[in-house]
C-alpha cells in the first residue's frame, strides 16, 4: 500500500480550513465511490486505538444508500470493527487523498461472501497532498512569526512567536504564556510571517486552539494553532516554496546526501 495511505488520518473535526474540499452532494459523493470500486482502490479503515486494516469497497446497495466492503481475513479484526462505532477509510485516487468515515457498521453475507455494510457517508474529504502536508519546522531554521496582540492590560503589543509547523493553511506558534491575552476565535491582523532566506509575508491570522505545554527544564510555553485569513496567493507561494525547500532538504540529508 502506498505512503499517502499508510499516513495517519487528518482530523477534520470542527476544520473550517478542509472545508471547502469536503463533498457534501449525494450524487458526488456516489460518483466517487463507484470511482473507487472501478480503480480496485486499496483502503486502510482505520479504528479502535490506532487499529487498521486493509479493505476496498466492493458494491453499493440497490438503492445505493449503503455501502459494502470487504471484511478483514482475521475474525478478531472484524468483532473489534464491530464493537465500535466509527470506521475512518483513508485511500487514494489519482494522487488526490480520499478520506470518509462509516458508521453502523454490519457484517453481512453477499454474494456469499461476508462483507461489511454501512450506509453511505454522507461527506467524503478530497485533499491533493499540497493541501494537507504540514511541516515539522526544523529548530536550525528558526522561523518565527510577529503578532499585533493585546496585552493583560489591554494595551497593543508585539510579540515574536516561533513557528513550529505550518501549511498553506495556517501555523502553530510558540511564545512565553504571560505576553498576551489569547481567546480561541481571536483575530489577529497585521501580522508578519518570517522564512529563512524568502520574503516576509504580511498575515491575518484566526486563532483556532490554545494549549499550554510545560517544557522538561519546567518553563511554560503557550502553542496556538492559527489559520490564515485571505492568505493572498503571492504569501501561498511563498510557504509553499518554503515547504518544498525545506522537506526536499531534510529528504537529502536523511539519504546521506547533505
Amino acid at each position: 500500500m502506498s505512503d499517502e495511505i499508510q499516513q495517519a488520518p487528518v482530523d477534520i473535526s470542527g476544520s473550517d480550513e478542509l472545508e471547502k474540499y469536503t463533498l457534501h452532494g449525494r450524487r458526488q459523493i456516489r460518483q466517487l465511490l463507484e470511482e473507487l470500486m472501478e480503480h480496485h482502490a486499496l483502503i486502510a479503515a482505520h479504528f479502535g486505538n490506532k487499529q487498521s486494516f486493509v479493505t476496498a469497497l466492493i458494491g453499493l446497495s440497490e438503492d445505493e444508500d449503503s455501502l459494502f466492503l470487504d471484511v478483514s481475513p482475521d475474525t478478531s479484526i472484524n468483532r473489534r470493527v464491530l464493537a465500535n462505532d466509527r470506521l475512518l477509510c483513508v485511500t487514494q485516487l489519482d494522487r488526490i487523498r480520499i478520506q470518509f468515515a462509516l458508521s453502523e457498521l454490519q457484517e453481512v453475507s453477499r454474494s456469499g461472501h461476508n462483507a461489511f455494510r454501512a450506509p453511505v457517508p454522507e461527506r467524503i474529504l478530497r485533499l491533493q497532498r499540497r493541501e494537507f502536508f504540514r511541516l515539522q519546522v526544523p529548530i536550525a531554521h528558526a522561523p518565527s512569526c510577529i503578532l499585533n496582540a493585546k496585552g493583560v492590560d489591554d494595551t497593543p503589543r508585539q510579540v515574536d512567536a516561533r513557528v513550529l509547523d505550518i501549511s498553506v493553511g495556517g501555523v502553530a506558534l510558540q511564545l512565553p504564556p504571560a505576553v498576551a491575552e489569547f481567546v480561541i476565535g481571536g483575530k489577529l491582523d497585521d501580522c508578519t510571517l518570517r522564512l529563512p532566506e524568502l520574503d516576509s509575508i504580511p498575515l491575518h491570522l484566526e486563532v483556532r486552539n490554545i494549549n499550554r505545554n510545560v517544557q522538561r527544564s519546567g518553563t511554560e510555553l503557550l502553542r496556538l494553532g492559527c489559520q490564515f485569513v485571505g492568505l493572498s496567493r503571492s504569501g501561498e507561494n511563498v510557504i509553499q516554496r518554503y515547504i518544498f525547500n525545506t522537506d526536499r532538504e531534510r529528504n537529502a540529508r536523511e539519504r546521506g546526501g547533505i
